[in-house]
């Protein structure tokens, strides 16, 4: 995936996170290891490592919201996106 791919994919999931971060049902504390990333889609500056970590990282906590345990389809894409977020982190 190229840089400007991801950058878009990264805006537009973090579009996705505002709404689900104006929710009351939603804890705010599940997007707290993103926003502490300070990272978003508008930082071309920083490099696609760090964007893709970022896009993980956020994948992962809105997997979270949206999954009713740990083995529906989104706890299982959370479970994998922790993982890829991981090995994205180590190569940053």
């Amino acid at each position: 995936m190229h840089k400007d791919e991801l950058l878009e994919l990264h805006e537009q999931m973090l579009t996705i996170k505002q709404n689900f971060a104006g929710r009351e049902s939603v804890d705010d504390d599940l997007f707290e290891t993103y926003d502490n990333l300070d990272v978003n889609p508008s930082h071309v500056h920083k490099s696609k490592s760090e964007h893709k970590h970022a896009v993980f990282v956020l994948g992962n906590a809105l997997a979270t919201v949206m999954s009713e345990d740990e083995f529906s389809n989104a706890g299982r894409v959370g479970k994998r996106m922790k993982e890829l977020a991981e090995d994205a982190e180590g190569k940053l």
